[in-house]
C-alpha cells in the first residue's frame, strides 16, 4: 500500500486539475510548502484569505493555482474581453515574475489569456494589446492599472471588463500601502464587483493592512505560517527563513567600501545582492564596483530607472554568478534563483524592510547567508532587530585581505566628471536618507562623522548642503585641484558644459536682490520684474514692441527652455542661468532615496 506524503499535492483536501499537477511535476515542485497547503483549499472553497508567511515560503503558487482553478469552475466561460482574475503587486519586477509563473501553467490552458500592465512600457501599446488580444487574467502594478481605467476615450472600457471578476489578489499587500498606493487601490477597488474572492498575501502584518483586510474582505480566513524551530522560543517565531544565516560586521565609514570590495573579491563565483539606501548611491558605488571587482558581471537597478529595469532584472536572474547593486525596489517578493549572499551596505529605513531584504536568499528550503554593515554608533540595531523583528544576528569574523581602494575611486572621479557628480549626489542622498530613518534613536544624523563619511565616499571636496553649513572638518582634506576643471569623458556632454560656461562668462552678472526691511518678501520686486513692467509701459505708451535688450533676453530664455526640454541642461542649470544668481547647491532637488 502506497503512503501519501503529507506535503504531496495529492494530499490536498481539494482535487487539482490534472494539467496543473502535470505542470507542477514538470517544474519539479513535487512538495507543497505550508502556506500553499493552507491557502489553496480555502481559496478554492470560495473563502477570502489573508495570509502572512515568511518571505520565500512559496506564496506565489498559493494564489496562482487557485486563480486558475476558480476560473475553470465558472459556469459561464469567460469571453475575450472579460477579466476573471486580477493580481496587483507593488513593483514591476514582482509583476513580471508572477506573470512568468502564471504563463507556465496557462500553456496547458489556452482558453485563458493574460496581460501584464506595468510601468516602463508604453501605455498606448498596452491599450492596443488589450483591445486586440483581450485578457482573462490581469497582472499589474497599481499606477499603470489605475491609468488604464482612465483610457475609456481610447476605446478601452476596463471598468466594464472587470465586472465579471471572480478573484482579486493583492501580493505584498503591506508594501502596496507602504509605497503610497492607497489612493490608487481605493480607485481600483471602486470599479470591482463586491461579490468576488479576495486574497491578501504578505510577509508582515501592519495596522494599515488590517484596515484593508476589514474594508476589502468578507469574513476572511487568517493564515499565519511561522518557521518551525526547536532550539529556542525565538527560533519558533522568527520572521526570516530557518536556513538563513544572518551576520553583521562593525566598521568605520571610511573602511566600509574597502571591506565590501574585499568581500566581493573573495566571493567572485557566487551570486550576490548588495543593497544601498538611495538610487544615487547605487549609481555611484555600482560604477566603482564595475571597475574594482574584475571578471565579475555587475548590474545596477533602482527605482529611477525606466525602460532598462526589466531587461537588467531578466539578465541577472539568468546568471550563474554575479553582483546586483540595488535599492529596496528589489527587496520584496522577488525570486532570483540561487542567491548566495545578501549584503546590506546601508541598513534599510525600516526594520521590516531588513527582513524582506534578507529573504532574497534561503528561499523555498534552500540555504543562504546575509550580512549587514553597521557603523560603531549603530551597534544597538542588532538587539533591536532581535527583539522587534525576531531576527537574531551573529557577528562575522574579520574579513581578510582588505586593501584601500578609495584612491582608485578618487582617480575615477578625476578622470570623469560624471563620476565626480555621482559621488557628490550619493553623499547628499545618503545623509538625507539617514535623517529619515525610522529608527531615529539609533540612526541619529547628528552623530554622523561627516569627515569619515566623506572619505568613505572618496570625495574630492565636500558638497554645499544645509547639514554642513558653518562647519569645518580638519580630518577631511579637500583636493587642491579646481574641480571645475574636471572634464566629462562623454565629449558631447563636455562640449555642452563648456558652451554653457562660456555663455555664463559672457553675461553681465545680475546684482543681488535688495530686500526692503519690514516689507513682505512676495511684494518685493526683482530687477527682472521692474524691467518687464517698464517694457509693458513703453509698449502701451508708444505702441511699439519691447526694445532690443528685452527681445534678446526673451530669445535667450526661450533657447534655454528648449535645451531643458531636450535634456541638454538640468533644471538647476536652467534656473541658474535664468536668474544669474551665484551657484547654490546643485544636488538638492536631484535627491530621492527611492526604493
Amino acid at each position: 500500500m502506497d503512503v501519501v506524503r503529507e506535503s504531496a499535492w495529492s494530499s490536498l483536501s481539494v482535487k487539482l486539475h490534472q494539467n496543473i499537477l502535470q505542470t507542477l511535476e514538470e517544474i519539479k515542485f513535487t512538495d507543497m510548502t505550508p502556506v500553499q497547503s493552507a491557502c489553496i483549499p480555502l481559496f478554492m472553497s470560495n473563502k477570502d484569505v489573508a495570509a502572512e508567511a515568511v518571505t520565500g515560503s512559496g506564496k506565489t503558487l498559493a494564489f496562482v493555482i487557485p486563480v486558475i482553478e476558480l476560473l475553470l469552475k465558472r459556469e459561464e466561460k469567460l469571453k475575450k474581453m472579460q477579466v476573471g482574475a486580477l493580481v496587483i503587486t507593488p513593483t514591476r519586477e514582482l509583476a513580471l515574475q508572477i506573470s512568468e509563473v502564471m504563463d507556465m501553467f496557462l500553456q496547458k490552458f489556452p482558453q485563458f489569456t493574460q496581460i501584464l500592465l506595468i510601468g516602463g512600457s508604453n501605455p498606448a501599446e498596452d491599450v492596443e494589446k488589450f483591445k486586440d488580444q483581450g485578457a482573462n487574467i490581469v497582472i499589474a502594478t497599481p499606477g499603470r492599472l489605475e491609468d488604464m481605467f482612465r483610457r475609456k476615450s481610447e476605446g478601452l472600457d476596463l471598468a466594464s471588463a472587470v465586472r465579471s471578476l471572480d478573484v482579486l489578489v493583492l501580493d505584498e499587500a503591506d508594501r502596496l500601502l507602504d509605497m503610497g498606493f492607497e489612493a490608487s487601490l481605493n480607485t481600483i477597488l471602486s470599479h470591482l464587483p463586491k461579490q468576488r474572492r479576495t486574497g491578501l498575501f504578505s510577509a508582515t502584518q501592519t495596522q494599515e493592512l488590517e484596515k484593508l483586510v476589514r474594508a476589502g474582505l468578507r469574513n476572511p480566513v487568517r493564515i499565519t505560517v511561522k518557521e518551525r524551530g526547536v532550539a529556542s522560543a525565538v527560533a519558533a517565531v522568527q520572521k526570516t527563513p530557518s536556513r538563513l544565516s544572518n551576520y553583521y560586521t562593525m566598521c568605520r565609514a571610511e573602511e566600509k567600501f574597502n571591506i565590501l570590495v574585499a568581500f566581493l573579491r573573495q566571493h567572485k563565483h557566487e551570486k550576490l545582492l548588495v543593497f544601498f539606501s538611495t538610487c544615487a548611491c547605487v549609481e555611484f558605488y555600482g560604477r566603482a564596483l564595475e571597475v574594482l571587482v574584475k571578471k565579475v558581471t555587475v548590474h545596477c537597478i533602482h527605482g529611477k530607472m525606466k525602460n532598462r529595469r526589466n531587461s537588467i532584472f531578466a539578465e541577472f536572474r539568468a546568471l550563474k554568478s554575479g553582483i546586483l547593486v540595488c535599492t529596496d525596489v528589489m527587496a520584496r517578493g522577488i525570486d532570483i534563483p540561487d542567491v548566495n549572499w545578501v549584503l546590506q551596505y546601508d541598513p534599510p529605513s525600516s526594520a521590516s524592510a531588513f527582513v524582506h531584504r534578507c529573504g532574497r536568499t534561503a528561499r523555498i528550503g534552500n540555504y543562504g547567508d546575509a550580512l549587514v554593515f553597521l557603523l560603531p554608533m549603530e551597534e544597538s540595531y542588532v538587539n533591536f532587530l532581535s527583539i522587534n523583528q525576531k531576527c537574531p544576528l551573529q557577528k562575522m569574523a574579520l574579513i581578510k585581505d582588505v586593501v584601500d581602494v578609495l584612491p582608485k575611486v578618487k582617480a575615477l572621479a578625476l578622470a570623469d566628471r560624471a563620476m565626480f557628480d555621482r559621488g557628490m549626489r550619493a553623499f547628499v542622498s545618503y545623509v538625507q536618507a539617514y535623517a529619515k530613518h525610522e529608527c531615529s534613536l539609533i540612526f541619529r544624523v547628528k552623530d554622523l562623522d561627516y569627515a569619515s563619511l566623506a572619505r568613505g565616499f572618496a570625495l574630492l571636496r565636500l558638497p554645499k548642503m544645509p547639514e554642513l553649513r558653518g562647519k569645518t572638518f580638519a580630518e577631511f582634506t579637500e583636493t587642491t585641484l579646481d574641480t571645475d576643471t574636471i572634464r566629462y569623458k562623454d565629449k558631447h556632454r563636455e562640449k555642452q558644459r563648456q558652451k554653457m560656461l562660456a555663455e555664463l562668462r559672457e553675461r553681465d552678472p545680475t546684482p543681488r536682490r535688495r530686500f526692503v526691511k519690514n516689507k513682505a518678501w512676495s511684494k518685493q520686486k526683482t530687477r527682472k520684474d521692474r524691467r518687464k513692467k517698464a517694457a509693458a509701459k513703453r509698449k502701451h505708451n508708444e505702441g511699439s514692441d519691447v526694445d532690443d535688450e528685452d527681445m534678446k533676453e526673451l530669445l535667450n530664455d526661450t533657447r534655454l527652455l528648449k535645451k531643458l526640454k531636450k535634456g541638454h541642461i538640468t533644471e538647476e542649470d536652467f534656473e541658474q542661468q535664468i536668474t544669474s544668481k551665484p551657484k547654490t547647491n546643485p544636488l538638492k532637488t536631484e535627491m530621492n532615496s527611492d526604493i
